[in-house]
């Protein structure tokens, strides 16, 4: 059998596994109830993949984003003067502040936006080799999975690898707020969309491991980027523990939309307190934006 690739730097850490109470009822209705899990032993990489390492898998095999690739038009039907060619959305925050209940204020659709030049022709990521990789979809995550012998984590995992061996903390770090003391994650610093003045400096994506790991020594856990899982989205947890990448029969997958988690650098108190464990969104698995990223994890 062909061995998986050495991916530069590419480190896991292994976790025991158990049984832990995921979800919470204190912030957004997705992520409720609190429902009993159990993981089995796994390892899960310490960062996020970076761009260094996403570089390395596209030298390796050519391959293509969806962020690289055309529109099709039978995605749109009815759409007038469509243009198909190839982008992503970028953030771009206000001049002030605005209306919080549309998004569309400050999230743009980019010509030529992919994960080489994540805000758009001319904004390279040479000098962000460490930085986690954004502008990947869910199928883009999982090619790098199967090129590098991993898979993504599904959202039990997840959970229970950010969560540190903190059962039913609000953080991963404990119950402190994000601004007291020592900032703990990359998050919005400021007044979203419009101000912000940088989690340590950084406005966007920082170095992965730029902010201190949780307990398992899992560093950007919570802040920096959103992480693709492999869990398909339902709008509620379900009683009933779902397997990976399929529905609670049992039957292969249908639905076009995955749970992410972790929060990101652009998350805010007053919009998006989502860098806590609990936290979740929905993704269709054609996305690819300027805070989406992945981590991998791998059997043991």
């Amino acid at each position: 059998m062909t061995q998986p690739p050495l991916v530069t730097d590419l480190d896991f850490v292994e976790l025991s596994g158990g049984s832990f109470a995921m979800g919470s009822t204190d912030f957004y209705p997705e992520e409720g109830p609190v429902v009993q899990r159990h993981v089995a032993p796994f390892a899960i990489a310490r960062t996020p993949v970076t761009n260094a390492q996403f570089a390395e898998f596209v030298a390796a095999t050519g391959y293509v984003t969806t962020a690289e690739t055309p529109l099709n038009p039978d995605d749109f039907p009815g759409a007038v003067d469509l243009d198909l060619r190839p982008g992503s959305l970028v953030f771009k925050p206000t001049e002030g502040p605005v209306d919080l209940g549309n998004w569309r204020l400050w999230w743009h659709w980019v010509t030529g936006a992919n994960w080489r030049e994540p805000h758009g022709p001319g904004t390279t990521n040479d000098s962000v080799a460490q930085h986690p990789v954004v502008q990947v979809s869910f199928a883009d995550a999982t090619a790098f999975c199967e090129w590098s012998g991993s898979r993504l984590p599904t959202e039990a995992e997840w959970e229970f690898a950010a969560r540190g061996g903190k059962p039913g903390a609000t953080f991963a770090w404990g119950e402190e707020p994000q601004n007291v003391g020592e900032l703990k994650a990359n998050t919005w610093q400021g007044a979203f969309p419009w101000r912000n003045t940088g989690a340590a400096g950084w406005v966007g994506t920082s170095p992965v491991g730029s902010f201190p790991p949780n307990d398992f020594g899992l560093v950007d856990v919570t802040g920096n980027v959103w992480e693709w899982t492999s869990t398909v989205w339902e709008a509620r947890h379900s009683e009933q523990a779902t397997t990976c990448g399929c529905s609670p029969a049992g039957k292969p997958a249908t639905s076009t939309d995955r749970v992410a988690k972790g929060g990101s650098h652009l998350c805010a108190p007053e919009y998006c307190l989502r860098y806590r464990p609990a936290a979740r969104t929905r993704q269709t698995v054609d996305s690819s934006t300027t805070h989406m990223g992945f981590r991998v994890a791998r059997n043991l």
